[in-house]
């Protein structure tokens, strides 16, 4: 059965784009067939973090208004060969939740076992389209005090409005020193500010703007870091027991 994960978080500039790429690589090289989505109509760059500028032609929007098939518009990965992409349209046109529908049905028909749809940061009303087809949703936060008060926000609307029961939280860009020294909240408090369980940890790591810089993947260059959250993720995502990593 098809999983369709909502990626979303509730201010911008908490890494959820860099996760969503890393996290959609990291199942593919665990055997499963991916489908990303950029969601974030008009200020699309999921494509840029997975290095396939140059591949995308058509949107989402193309397939979900039915002027193209599924088939046709995704995009295939260069180097994981069970990832492909679909992307965001320049600017939002007018959809339905009938037409997002049927393409995860497509998906599903085509033999995805994951699609992960990057959403938009915050609170917008295009939101709506990629709640509207999700059946779970993980919301990608910093330890930042404000950014954990987004990913409340955030988590409370999909879950009200959307009906989204299983919302996990995923713990971005975490500096251990900053936490060691008071800077920053602990692992803990930041559970308990957004009132979510932890699906993960992702430390900050400078690979992750270099990878993204040059279209590459941090999975292909190291196996430590980042890359290693993505594919403890990915694993947990897939009901493996895998302790969180120790930062």
């Amino acid at each position: 059965m098809l999983k369709v994960i909502l990626v979303a978080s509730g201010k911008g500039g908490t890494g959820k784009t860099s996760f969503t790429a890393g996290a959609g690589a990291a199942l593919s090289l665990l055997g499963r067939r991916v489908l990303l989505i950029d969601g974030d109509c008009g200020l699309r760059n999921l494509d840029i973090a997975l290095g396939m500028s140059d591949r995308v032609v058509y949107s989402f929007a193309d397939v979900a208004g039915g002027a193209v098939p599924l088939a046709d518009a995704i995009a295939h990965h260069p180097t994981y060969e069970r990832l492909s992409l679909l992307t965001a349209p320049v600017a939002l046109p007018a959809l339905s939740e009938r037409g997002m529908e049927q393409l995860a049905v497509q998906a599903e028909e085509a033999g995805f076992e994951y699609l992960l749809i990057d959403g938009p940061a915050g609170l917008p009303a295009e939101l709506s389209f990629s709640a509207h087809i999700a059946t779970q949703a993980i919301i990608v936060t910093t330890p930042d005090s404000a950014c954990i008060r987004g990913a409340e926000r955030c988590a409370r609307k999909l879950e009200e409005e959307y009906c989204i029961a299983r919302i996990r939280m995923i713990l971005n860009r975490v500096r251990p020193q900053l936490i060691r020294s008071g800077k920053a909240d602990n692992i803990d408090d930041a559970m308990d500010g957004a009132g979510l369980p932890l699906l993960g940890i992702v430390p900050e790591d400078e690979d992750i703007i270099a990878c993204s810089n040059r279209g590459n993947s941090i999975l292909s260059i190291k196996h430590t870091g980042a890359a290693r959250a993505f594919s403890n993720i990915a694993r947990r995502l897939e009901g493996e027991r895998v302790p969180l990593m120790k930062i």
